[in-house]
């Protein structure tokens, strides 16, 4: 086979390089200031990762070629290690019960999907080779890659009516999909032979392989009982896991979609501080969702990779509560947003302003809706006659992700310009997700990149897990069911740009920026692609080497 004879060529140019790394003495000493990075360094010492002898990973890092040179060429083998923000005790191995970006990453590397997104957020083919539908987009039909397990057995459809069946599960609802996929009709699907599986729905829905590219999608093989010990189809075949520290793998030669260059890959898990320590350190050769500052300040060892305003910051209102139960109050907030002031400031204008929706330049965004600007002699209008000047609202916000107090500082000084006073109270990050969804009227909101009928699906429905604005209005939800199930994909879209201007009209969502996602990796890393978060070539460790 092809992939044999590219596995086994892959061990001896790893076995080459790993004699290079004899040669090149490296200093590899960092003194870390906090016990967090100290724990990273743990972490990333483990399995040999600072032991000079067989670090070809680190030899390259060092600039280290086969005579001393710098090495220009890519390479088969050597280590790569990328840091992630962690979880702690909460990172998991199980592919189906996932939210963090590590354990993202982690069941990426050893698990695949039948369905991926590309870069414009539309559905491309991955374990399915490609799919059909019966005209009413209720029925479908995959047809699967000829792709193996770790354990060497072949991908079949009971495999994936096996995965689905599981994620169904109701008995644990912590599996994430289960919403998204709730329509689905286990029942009444069934293998059509070894190699293509057709999937029931109870009710027609266009977006159904999109659905299938979800978090905690990824399918397992028939039987699967013990996440820890992980058995995929994927690219990296598990070695070892410690959650909230690290997770270790390797090479799987067999790999229907052509093997990694790399020989071994450590995903860690760091807090920002930590991972900017680690890549500028050279304790590690790739860190996710940096900071602007970051950014400005990384230095030439490190190269930053952007993804252009590929996710969403926003602040939230609660419809069904006082003051947001006013669409004038909910408009008047909107107008007194400086869009490009915060994007200036709590970005570090690594950005662009948003519009009150979610998805620019993703598929289904209605383009042409014009910008709305600040109009603050209006907004007082509005809220005098609401009777809202002079008193005080407060804002719910917590240090969860990059910028969110500074954004909710900022936006309380442009509120009081109106005459209304913002309070700012400040909650616990690690809980402030679920906290959101019943706490306070108004509050900090972050998406990272999914199809805008999934961000629907997940946020904006009366039975949607996440609805942080409570908008719940059936005549919507009725809409939306209508618009999915058209097979049109123009008449579609259209339909779904009429929801949309009803939900920057009158929802509760303040999309004030769209900050570019930030990956920063070393000088000497090739192949990582400038990539929205949650799609296809994001992450792809199997894609990438050391120069």
């Amino acid at each position: 086979m092809v992939t044999r004879r590219y596995g086994e060529r892959g061990r001896e140019r790893g076995r080459k390089n790993d004699r290079v790394g004899f040669g090149c003495a490296l200093d590899l000493t960092i003194v870390f200031t906090n016990v967090r990075m100290w724990r990273v360094s743990e972490a990333l010492s483990r399995r040999g990762f600072l032991g000079v002898a067989g670090a070809a990973g680190l030899a390259a890092v060092a600039g280290c070629g086969a005579d001393g040179e710098a090495a220009a060429q890519p390479r088969q083998g050597g280590r790569l290690r990328a840091v992630y923000a962690g979880g702690g005790a909460k990172e998991v191995l199980d592919p189906h019960v996932q939210s963090l970006f590590v354990d993202i990453a982690r069941h990426k590397a050893m698990y695949e999907k039948l369905v991926e997104l590309g870069p414009d957020l539309k559905p491309v083919p991955r374990l399915a080779s490609k799919w059909e539908h019966d005209g009413t987009a209720t029925t479908w039909r995959f047809s699967l890659q000829d792709a193996s397990f770790h354990d060497g057995a072949k991908l079949v459809a009971e495999d994936v009516l096996f995965s689905l069946a599981r994620i169904a599960d109701p008995a644990v609802p912590e599996r994430v999909a289960q919403s998204s996929l709730a329509t689905l009709d286990l029942k009444r699907s069934r293998a059509l032979g070894p190699s293509t599986v057709e999937l029931v729905l109870t009710a027609p829905n266009a977006e159904f392989p999109a659905l299938l590219a979800g978090i905690g999608t990824q399918i397992v093989r028939n039987g699967f009982k013990d996440p820890a010990k992980p058995l995929g189809t994927g690219a990296f075949r598990f070695a070892s896991f410690e959650a909230g520290r690290s997770m270790v793998a390797s090479r799987y030669d067999e790999y229907w979609d052509e093997p990694a260059r790399i020989e071994e890959l450590h995903i860690l898990s760091a807090d920002s501080e930590a991972r900017a320590n680690a890549v500028q350190g050279g304790q590690a050769e790739y860190a996710n969702d940096m900071t602007a500052t970051f950014a400005r300040t990384a230095g030439k060892a490190v190269r930053v990779v952007a993804a252009k305003a590929s996710t969403m910051q926003a602040f939230v209102m609660k419809v069904d509560r006082p003051p947001f139960d006013n669409p004038d109050v909910r408009l008047a907030f909107k107008l007194l947003a400086d869009r490009q002031r915060l994007v200036d400031v709590v970005l570090a204008g690594r950005g662009e302003v948003g519009n009150d929706l979610f998805g620019k330049g993703y598929q289904y965004y209605p383009a042409d809706l014009p910008a709305r600007e600040r109009d603050v002699d209006r907004a007082k209008a509005l809220l005098t006659k609401a009777g809202l000047v002079g008193k005080e609202v407060e804002i719910f916000t917590a240090d969860a992700s990059a910028g969110f107090v500074e954004a909710a500082t900022l936006f309380a000084d442009q509120v009081a310009e109106a005459g209304v006073r913002l309070k700012v109270t400040t909650g616990s990050p690690q809980t402030y997700a679920k906290d959101l969804l019943t706490k306070g009227a108004i509050g900090n909101h972050r998406s990272g990149a999914m199809p805008i009928p999934q961000y629907f699906t997940d946020r904006l429905l009366s039975r949607s897990p996440f609805n942080v604005t409570h908008w719940r209005r059936p005549q919507f939800d009725a809409g939306f069911a209508a618009a999915r199930a058209i097979t049109s994909e123009s008449e579609r879209s259209e339909k779904y740009g009429g929801l949309q201007k009803t939900l920057r009209d009158e929802g509760g969502i303040l999309a004030w920026g769209l900050p570019d996602y930030l990956v920063a990796v070393s000088a000497k890393v090739q192949g990582v692609q400038a990539v929205p978060p949650n799609t296809l070539d994001q992450g792809r460790f199997d894609k990438v080497w050391l120069a």
